[in-house]
């Protein structure tokens, strides 16, 4: 099976990242670290998942941008 990330977390990286996309990189410890200062989570395992999904989309290059 493969790494499904139900729509909490895709939503909430979406809004984190057209708000702080500067912020991030592709360094998993750096997002982790950059999730503290923009969002307010209430785990760290929600904090990590986040953190873990940005990682993947700055590494494939993938845009999250909805198209209007």
């Amino acid at each position: 099976m493969g790494r499904i990330r139900n729509k909490f977390i895709k939503r909430n990286t979406r809004a984190i990242l057209d708000i702080h996309s500067d912020k991030f990189t592709n360094d998993f410890k750096k997002n982790k670290n950059a999730m503290v200062s923009a969002a307010k989570t209430v785990s760290k395992k929600i904090r990590n998942r986040i953190a873990g999904y940005i990682t993947f989309i700055k590494k494939k290059g993938i845009s999250l941008r909805k198209v209007e």
